[in-house]
């Protein structure tokens, strides 16, 4: 057992099983719904990022390569300056919605390097110009251009054209859990020397709590090179730092005068050390204040052309006398070391390296994504900020329905910039790579989205904080079950049922709560509108239609056969150990039969197209098929699953109800999507029969349509020629294939599902394929590619699209990474060639990486994908090349 495994041993005995130290802290506290007060609903014009630097958040703190406590009373994290820029770099700059051309997006260079599960190691890397941080010019360069131009970055400027910019790079290494090293290494890329100021920040999340302390929480002076940080619940810590510059104290308080035009009652603000360090201001009085909420000791620094000088700091709960003992340094070495020899026992052996670097990554994302997230709806609802007052419109608005909701829990996050708030199914795909890491807190995440303080009393689960009300695909029972199997084969075959019935017992409220609300019929054709996928349908699809209109969808459909079958195989599993869930498992067995009777024998099927739709029911007149070739018809392909011979001579009950149901239904000549294996050992259980399986695998799988050289279109390219539109209440709606950026500004045109290649979605499709491969084995041979002649059976199919996401990440013979696009010159420099980015999405034609930069969330899917492809880089070769093209011999060779 490695030194990581034996702490996250000793984590899992934890009601919480999580450090107390750790990157808690979010990238991104301004512009979000927790900090918005105004009547009308504008967060990111509420707070922007204009007032981050001066004015106190309500609901959590943000920060550069930050960590807190597990409550975020005390907080840790970088600021520096260039001796050019108008304020201290403390966080990451972005676009607020309305900025950009394709909604919000950061605007930085940094890279998650490494991390453990513990928190023991982590590495973070942050690339700043040396020249003014260019704040303007992409505000303005974004603003003008349209939405078919391509965002302007901050690769764009030129400012990194000549490696006129500093590597700072932060590690952290704990010789315990309350004792914290960190070492800050900044390197200057230039051939010139070049200044930087350098400021290590400590300071207290200014929570309404505080107020309530008899002693308020203080950071004071103990001598030159050390403060002591005292709060009455966290208890005292240690600052210690090498001789700096300065040492300056100030309070974690809004300027006022800047914010409200209202004098402040003194100097010692959030921003005075901007005023102090850029402008010279105050600064005697801030050296004179030996006391504060926050404080920082100032390192000047001129580095030489390509050296590189550090700085370290140590956070600890006991005083020490001599924080920095000789040979301190090498802790850092003994826990990068922990790191590899835990990253060689949980990753597959004998990887080829770029593969096993991708791996890791993507790993580091996640942990490093893990926030603290504080919100209480009512009290938010209730109270003013001390800026504006409380308002009906606000009482009333988003989110009053969900005043029960009251989170304070360590989470992970999609994306701590882009989205630093959870969403439900975003945080389900994101558990199944967290699994393979750290399986107890994987288990944790998905049961605590279904906790009281979360879940409506009425079984709906929050779907993020812009709207909880929104509807998220029910992937949680596939995400339970996946996450319990990965722990199972660490475990050699043990799995966690507790964990299992633990989650069963609450989706069983979920799945109630999707019947009554989201199947008005009663004919198990289900609505579900947003589904997560915002712009992919041709209209918005939460909207309520005039005159007796509905939506009945193919995707909801799917999504809840999906969630049948997935809730009878976690009954079933418990069912072996705990007979009492039999009778619930026959339950979602029945009803996974009439929901794929619906979706096959009503009208979701087109029998022309051979594909499944979206339809609107109109009172009065003929339904319309909404003929749009989307993963919305394509989602029926995630509900399969088999049932061997044993598992059913243990289950007598349900194999008695089984074979009744079965007697009953083709005795009567009704639909019965399963099928029997040749030697009678396996049976599939599938929302399409083998025949429409077939046709769908033949659009699936032609280059012209959803097949692209790193995997699945979300959209088929055949609507770039031919959009569709149509119009309703007077309104017309067009949709058409955008392999890039959305060109709708559908849910803030930050997202775009028309066209580009979505990891999850590949995951999903590629093990439902692997299902099928097994089950049908060489009795179903498909063309891969459709048209090139090339039969192949589908476990090959799961095995060549694999090769196609992975693609987007591995380097090719010049070693470029496909993602990185035209800027690939950036990422070949020696320096940057082993940075990796998990971005949202990617361009369905080139591979360009697209959306949140850092969404390591369900994007770090890949690492997956990569373990259970093995050992074979050289399949991906073949994909690499933009130019790969159905005829290719290298593709048919692979």
């Amino acid at each position: 057992m490695t030194a990581e495994h034996q702490r996250l041993a000793a984590n899992a005995s934890k009601p919480v099983p999580l450090e107390k130290w750790g990157p808690y802290v979010s990238e991104r506290q301004w512009g979000t719904v927790r900090e918005d007060y105004s009547p009308y609903g504008d967060a990111w014009n509420y707070f922007p990022f204009d007032h981050a630097h001066c004015r106190a958040y309500k609901w959590g703190e943000d920060g550069l390569a930050g960590i807190s406590d597990i409550q975020q009373n005390l907080c840790f994290a970088v600021a520096l300056w260039n001796g050019k820029d108008p304020i201290l770099k403390e966080r990451l700059f972005g676009l607020k919605n309305g900025e950009g051309n394709h909604g919000e997006d950061v605007k930085e260079l940094y890279y998650y390097l490494d991390n453990l599960p513990t928190h023991y190691y982590m590495e973070y890397l942050y690339k700043y110009p040396q020249q003014a941080f260019p704040y303007d010019l992409l505000r303005q360069e974004n603003r003008k251009r349209s939405r078919q131009e391509v965002e302007y970055e901050l690769l764009d400027t030129g400012l990194f054209d000549n490696n006129q910019y500093f590597d700072v790079q932060v590690t952290y290494a704990k010789r315990n859990s309350q004792d914290v090293f960190i070492r800050i290494d900044i390197t200057n890329r230039y051939n010139k020397a070049a200044d930087i100021t350098v400021l290590p920040t400590l300071w207290f999340y200014n929570r309404q709590s505080n107020q309530k302390l008899a002693e308020p929480p203080m950071i004071s002076a103990v001598d030159k090179t050390s403060v002591k940080a005292t709060h009455k619940r966290l208890g005292e810590y240690y600052l210690y730092f090498q001789h700096a510059n300065d040492a300056l104290f100030t309070n974690n308080v809004t300027n006022t005068e800047i914010v409200q035009g209202i004098p402040n009652e003194d100097l010692f603000t959030k921003d005075a050390f901007h005023q102090a360090i850029i402008n010279g201001s105050n600064i005697q009085e801030l050296r004179r204040k030996k006391s504060g909420t926050k404080f920082s000791p100032v390192y000047k620094m001129r580095i030489a052309a390509g050296d590189t000088q550090t700085i370290y700091c140590r956070l600890c709960n006991e005083p020490q006398k001599q924080p920095f003992a000789e040979g301190f340094e090498y802790l850092f070495t003994i826990r990068k070391e922990e790191a590899d020899e835990y990253y060689a026992d949980i990753l597959p052996k004998g990887m080829d390296k770029d593969m096993a670097l991708i791996q890791r990554q993507a790993i580091a994302g996640l942990l490093w994504s893990k926030q603290y997230y504080h919100f209480d709806v009512e009290r938010w609802l209730n109270t003013s900020d001390g800026i504006t007052p409380v308002s009906q419109g606000k009482k009333t608005g988003r989110n009053h329905e969900w005043s029960h909701l009251k989170n304070q829990d360590i989470i992970s996050m999609p994306d701590k910039w882009e989205y630093p708030w959870y969403a439900a199914w975003d945080l389900a795909f994101q558990c199944i790579s967290m699994a393979v890491a750290d399986p107890t807190f994987a288990k944790h995440q998905l049961l605590l989205l279904m906790r009281e303080w979360y879940m409506k009393p009425d079984g709906q689960l929050p779907a993020y904080e812009w709207n909880f009300s929104d509807v998220n695909p029910p992937v949680h029972a596939w995400a339970a079950m996946q996450v319990y199997e990965i722990e199972k084969k660490q475990k050699g075959g043990v799995g966690d049922i507790i964990f299992l019935k633990k989650a069963f017992q609450k989706l069983l409220l979920n799945f109630t709560w999707w019947i009554n609300r989201k199947d008005p019929n009663g004919n198990n054709i289900f609505e579900g509108g947003f589904l997560g996928l915002d712009n992919i349908g041709v209209f918005n699809r939460s909207y309520h239609f005039l005159n007796e209109v509905e939506l009945e969808q193919a995707d909801g459909t799917s999504w809840m056969g999906t969630y049948a079958l997935d809730m009878m195989d976690m009954a079933l599993e418990i069912a072996v150990h705990d007979p009492s869930f039999e009778d619930t498992a026959t339950k979602f067995f029945e009803h996974f039969v009439l929901i794929a009777e619906s979706l096959n024998e009503h009208h979701l099927w087109n029998e022309e197209d051979k594909f499944y739709y979206d339809v609107l029911v109109r009172k009065g007149a003929d339904n319309l098929p909404l003929r749009i070739k989307s993963i919305v018809g394509l989602t029926s392909l995630y509900a399969v699953s088999t049932i061997d011979k044993k598992k059913f001579e243990k289950l007598k009950d349900f194999s008695k109800r089984y074979k009744w149901f079965e007697r009953y239904r083709l005795q009567n000549k009704k639909f019965w999507p399963n099928e029997k294996s040749e030697d009678g050992k396996q049976i599939l259980l599938s929302l399409v029969p083998k025949d429409k399986l077939v046709h769908l695998l033949r659009y699936l799988l032609d280059e012209a349509e959803f097949l692209s050289p790193g995997g699945i279109r979300a959209l088929s390219k055949y609507h770039e020629e031919h959009p569709y539109s149509l119009t309703i209440d007077g309104n017309s709606y067009t949709i058409r294939y955008d392999p890039g950026d959305s060109t709708s500004d559908i849910f803030g045109g930050n997202s775009n599902w028309r066209g580009p290649v979505w990891i999850p979605i590949n995951y999903l499709i590629i093990q439902s394929l692997r299902k099928y491969g097994e089950f049908y084995g060489e009795s179903i041979q498909v063309e891969y590619p459709t048209g090139s002649g090339v039969q192949l059976n589908l476990c090959q199919v799961a095995d060549e699209l694999t090769g196609r996401v992975i693609s987007l990440f591995h380097k090719d013979k010049d070693g470029s990474r496909r993602y990185n696009g035209e800027y690939s010159w950036f990422y070949q420099r020696p320096e940057n060639e082993q940075l990796v980015l998990f971005y949202e999405y990617f361009n369905g034609d080139n591979g360009r990486g697209l959306g949140a930069a850092h969404q390591t969330g369900w994007t770090a899917l890949v690492a997956e994908l990569i373990s259970e492809y093995g050992n074979k880089p050289e399949k991906c070769a073949p994909h690499l090349l933009p130019e790969t093209n159905t005829k290719s011999d290298a593709i048919l060779k692979a």
